[in-house]
């Protein structure tokens, strides 16, 4: 874990190469993983770099690959998965994989668009002809069954029936046989017949005869290949430009036109049809075989695209490397980058066997350049438990290099603070069960989309979580809000082996045992008695309250001390002594105490206390109980009616507690009553001083000097950096020195006070460290308030849960059988989504936040970049899931 807490140390390294081994270099070096290279050449484009056309070569087969991807989409043929990606990486072969692959790829790219160009022709005119076979079928229909009945039907017609009847003669050869009309048929969608219908009579004014028939099924348009309902129509005219107008109106509505025999010649119009139908049966042979051609080729193409795109994505990953390097002399690359200090010699190992397994006459170098450096990089190894707390704190913001790591604690502190929040066994066993199961069922070689694949990876924390709330729901003793009185009950109610009727409200519970004693204390957790008191829930609050109180000032307190480890470690004398130290005094002297407070309530035995002030009876029944443990437990008889235990003689009624108390500690109980938290910690600013109900001797005293400290690091925090680094500043610029005095380390991150003080006077510094304390007292009150949501969320949880179970199972689990059925499928539906999905949500934010905002702005600066290495195993990993 000593790793975790500050990053991989790293180091600034210079590469050297002969250009002919430089592409085998920076293989095994992607193999490896460890460098992150510097970009050498940022005043030039994309375009003005060395190798830019390696790289349009790689884009290039990248396009040919999406080309076939594609392709397989049409046929819903899935991309397989054949290998994993460290078997692909172990396999080699990476010489002249460019070439091979430009070669391989066009071919099966020039085949496959040969058989798209030719099923889209193969198509196209299969729909035509099935479009000129509606077209025949239709036409012949109309000419068989609604021209005989209009010609009959026009005599003694009005003028428009006569119109019709001269129109049919003269196209079947009556009258006037020198006045034949022409037609025009095809088809037009459906959805477009009443527009082409009005557009057609308005632009020949009514001088046409149009006549529609539906296609009964849908069948593809010929252009667009899509299914579509259509109509077939035909149109009578006499005049060539009405023919004219006709072509140009069937252009504008995409409605095919056809040319069919004169329905007259019933022979041709035959042979026409059956020629098409040959023709037809024909085209759909040809077709179905091509497409079965295409269906095989791109089910090989399937089996070898993600193959086929590592190898491109691996070359082309390396090429932009190469690109970031520098060519200083004719011949030969220089690189500089960061790499993990530990994996110096290996990456020495693979540039010397590179370089040994070519031909080049100059050596190639991997040697640390002197500092100083730039900023470095922040590295965390981070293994499948570590990975998700890891990310959980970089998606606030990256560590500065060899800053403390939040990480390491909140692996610790995250499950568990959501564990006081969701707190009942059986919630959280739930919880627990669902992480065991992703972690038993994950697979390291599947592949998952996002959200599945994020809720695997956090599959530990999960766990973790479920797990922190059985420990916590132990602690409540609830489960799914019910006591369970697993280790007998401290506590009996008379008449209770008769049950729970014949106890009456407000009857007060009776301790098994001596209280104060071992036998008297319930082993772990709440005693299940408290479940079913009246003052439950009054118990439960205080008792969650102070435990929120001191869990968020022990966290709080932790990110302090974390950063005087940080001033430590880079040697900032002045964050140290200033700024830490300071902040430590402030903490302790109000917020440690008040956690020493009330620790010290809970294990003082008040009614012991309590009896040592009282005035006794001396042989009454009371006298000699064992519930007085002052003193050794002996009672001193002080020779009156009356004594207090500790031998004072007292009257009833007038001695009060102080006269009894022996304490002698002050106040109005002089010690020997339990006093109000709150008011003792308000009073301790408002009314320096005085303790009404002190808990210790010397108590106002103690607190005196306790308001003092904290009153005397306010202004030592605020002026005494500041005052100090401009001091520094003007010595070194009266002297023309700039070195730096407050980090004697030339890597790390500096104090940003310093930085500021050498380019700005007092005031600036006096402002920036203003906000800084500002924030950081005003922040120690708001924050301990914040932490108060533990409390709240822990009360609205138990609360919920028993209403749930109130109102779902009691209320109906004794009506009947189907009742109680009907009832548990209500209880198990509520709690599944309120309490086992939306509640656990809602701690996990406001854990979230606890650790984002209270624990990490005491200590964290989150300004760190983080070490992105050349690494194949990453580059593919990405790129298998941007598919």
């Amino acid at each position: 874990m000593t790793a975790w807490f500050r990053s991989a140390p790293m180091s600034y390294v210079s590469l050297i190469l002969h250009e002919s081994c430089s592409h085998d270099t920076l293989t095994e070096l992607g193999k490896l993983g460890i460098v992150s290279f510097t970009d050498l050449n940022p005043d030039l484009t994309p375009f003005q770099r060395r190798y830019v056309t390696s790289v349009k070569r790689c884009d290039e087969l990248e396009r040919k690959l999406r080309f076939f991807t594609s392709e397989c989409d049409k046929f819903s043929l899935p991309i397989s998965q054949t290998q994993t990606v460290p078997t692909f990486l172990a396999r080699g072969g990476d010489k002249g994989v460019l070439a091979s692959l430009e070669g391989e790829l066009e071919g099966y790219e020039m085949q496959l668009r040969e058989l798209n160009t030719f099923n889209e022709k193969l198509t196209r005119e299969y729909n035509e002809k099935v479009e000129l076979q509606e077209v025949l079928l239709k036409s012949q229909l109309f000419y068989d069954t609604d021209a005989p009945r209009l010609m009959t039907s026009s005599i003694g017609g009005g003028s428009e029936d006569r119109g019709r009847e001269s129109l049919l003669k003269m196209e079947h050869g009556g009258e006037q046989n020198d006045m034949r009309f022409s037609s025009i048929t095809g088809c037009v969608l459906s959805d477009e017949k009443l527009r082409f219908e009005r557009m057609i009579f308005r632009s020949t004014r009514g001088n046409c005869y149009l006549r529609f028939a539906e296609i009964e099924q849908d069948i593809s348009d010929p252009e667009s290949g899509s299914p579509c309902h259509k109509h077939v129509f035909i149109i009578f005219y006499k005049s060539r430009s009405i023919e004219g107008k006709i072509k140009k109106i069937c252009d504008a509505f995409s409605a095919h036109r056809y040319s069919i025999p004169s329905m007259d010649d019933v022979k041709s119009v035959t042979d026409m049809m059956e020629r098409n139908r040959v023709e037809l049966e024909d085209s759909h042979r040809v077709l179905m075989k091509n497409q079965d051609t295409r269906f095989r080729m791109c089910q090989m193409l399937a089996g070898s695209v993600e193959e086929w795109k590592w190898k491109v994505v691996k070359e082309k990953s390396v090429y932009h490397s190469l690109n970031m390097f520098k060519s200083d002399v004719s011949g030969m690359l220089r690189g500089e980058g960061w790499i993990i200090a530990s994996q110096l010699d290996s990456a020495r190992e693979a540039v010397s066997q590179t370089h040994a397994s070519s031909d080049a006459s100059m050596p190639s170098l991997l040697q640390v350049m002197p500092q100083p450096w730039p900023q470095p990089p922040t590295h965390f190894d981070t293994n499948e438990f570590t990975y998700a707390y890891q990310e959980f704190v970089n998606t606030y913001g990256i560590p500065r290099y060899r800053e403390a790591n939040p990480a390491l604690f909140t692996a610790a502190t995250f499950p568990f603070l959501f564990g006081v929040m969701y707190g009942d066994i059986g919630h959280g066993s739930c919880l627990a069960a669902g992480g065991l199961y992703l972690m038993f069922t994950y697979d390291r070689d599947k592949r998952y989309d996002e959200m599945i694949g994020g809720m695997f990876q956090a599959r530990y924390m999960i766990t973790a979580m479920g797990f922190m709330g059985v420990y916590a729901g132990i602690i409540y003793n609830d489960f799914f809000s019910l006591g369970l009185n697993l280790f007998t009950s401290r506590y009996y109610y008379e008449n209770e082996e008769m049950g729970a009727e014949a106890i009456e409200n407000g009857q007060n519970a009776t301790l098994t045992a001596d209280y104060g004693t071992s036998d008297a204390i319930y082993p772990m957790g709440m005693d299940p008695a408290w479940h079913v008191s009246s003052n439950e829930l009054l118990f439960f609050n205080s008792f969650k309250m102070k435990l929120s109180v001191i869990l968020g000032i022990a966290q709080m307190f932790m990110g302090t001390c974390l950063k005087g480890a940080n001033a430590l470690y880079f040697n900032e004398k002045l964050d140290f002594f200033f700024e830490f130290l300071p902040m430590v005094a402030f903490s302790a002297s109000l917020f440690i105490y008040m956690v020493v407070l009330i620790i010290m309530k809970w294990s003082i035995n008040w009614q012991s206390r309590m009896l040592s002030a009282t005035c006794v009876e001396v042989d009454g029944p009371t006298w000699g109980s064992p519930a007085y443990q002052e003193y050794d437990g002996v009672w001193n008889d002080c020779g009156a009616e009356y004594c207090s235990p500790g031998g004072i003689e007292c009257e009833v009624g007038v001695s009060t507690t102080a006269d009894l108390c022996p304490l002698n500690y002050g106040g109005s109980g002089d010690g020997c009553q339990p006093p109000n938290l709150i008011t003792l910690l308000i009073n301790i600013a408002l009314q320096p001083g005085t303790v009404d109900e002190p808990l210790y001797a010397n108590q106002p005293a103690i607190q005196n000097f306790l308001l003092l400290v904290a009153f005397v690091s306010v202004p030592i925090l605020l002026l005494a950096k500041p005052y100090l680094l401009s001091k520094q500043h003007s010595d070194h610029t009266s002297h023309g020195d700039s070195s730096s005095t407050n980090s004697d380390t030339p890597l790390g991150p500096s104090s940003d006070a310093h930085d500021e003080g050498e380019e700005h006077g007092f005031g600036e510094i006096l402002i920036h460290q203003a906000i800084e304390t500002i924030e950081f007292v005003l922040g120690m009150v708001s924050n301990t308030a914040s932490y108060l949501r533990l409390w709240a969320l822990s009360l609205a949880h138990s609360k919920l849960a028993g209403v749930f179970w109130e109102k779902a199972m009691l209320s109906t689990i004794n009506m009947n059988f189907f009742a109680a059925f009907i009832g548990f499928g209500i209880f198990a539906a509520v709690t599944t989504g309120v309490l086992l999905m939306m509640d656990v949500l809602e701690c996990f934010l406001h854990a979230l936040r606890l650790h984002w905002v209270e624990f990490q702005n005491k200590f964290f600066k989150a300004d760190g970049v983080r070490f992105v290495p050349f690494c194949f195993k990453q580059i593919l990993n990405d790129a298998s899931a941007a598919v």
